[in-house]
């Protein structure tokens, strides 16, 4: 199904979504992988996953712009097909050694606690992620807060 159809679609089941499409930066997978993207979608059609958080340093080397409250993201899964839409709810950039234990509690990944969280994340971020620079503890991260408002 296209990105168009599927917010179509998406706006058949709830008339309140704005009538045009998320720019195309707006429109992405979770993780590095197909099955990791496949992973974290399902914790946010399970309810568990609220929350993510990327390097705002991979923002600005990819020229996209920054999540904003109130914003819509359509979420692939792991093929590149479309399966939920999220309503950004709120939006900070925190180091990477300031990251609550709150919001590690909202990613919903592993036993959700902020020491896992720091583990995988670093993980990801030296495995994955090629800014020109190493990682840091001080590193800028975009948390972001969202709610899943549909999912096919």
């Amino acid at each position: 199904m296209s990105i168009a159809d599927f917010w179509a679609a998406a706006r058949d089941a709830d008339p309140s979504l704005p009538v045009d499409l998320p720019a195309a930066d707006r429109v992405w997978g979770f993780g590095a992988t197909p099955e990791h993207a496949d992973e974290l979608l399902q914790l946010v059609l399970d309810g568990v996953k609220t929350g993510t958080a990327g390097y705002l340093w991979e923002y600005q080397a990819e020229g996209e712009d920054l999540p904003v409250a109130g914003g819509f993201d359509v979420i692939l899964d792991g093929a590149g097909a479309p399966r939920a839409v999220i309503q950004t709810l709120a939006v900070e950039i925190v180091p990477f050694d300031e990251v609550s234990a709150e919001h590690a509690f909202a990613e919903g990944e592993g036993d959700r606690s902020l020491a896992y969280w720091r583990r995988v994340h670093r993980d990801f971020f030296e495995d994955h992620v090629d800014v020109g620079r190493p990682f840091a503890d001080d590193a800028p991260l975009v948390l972001e807060r969202f709610r899943l408002r549909y999912a096919a």
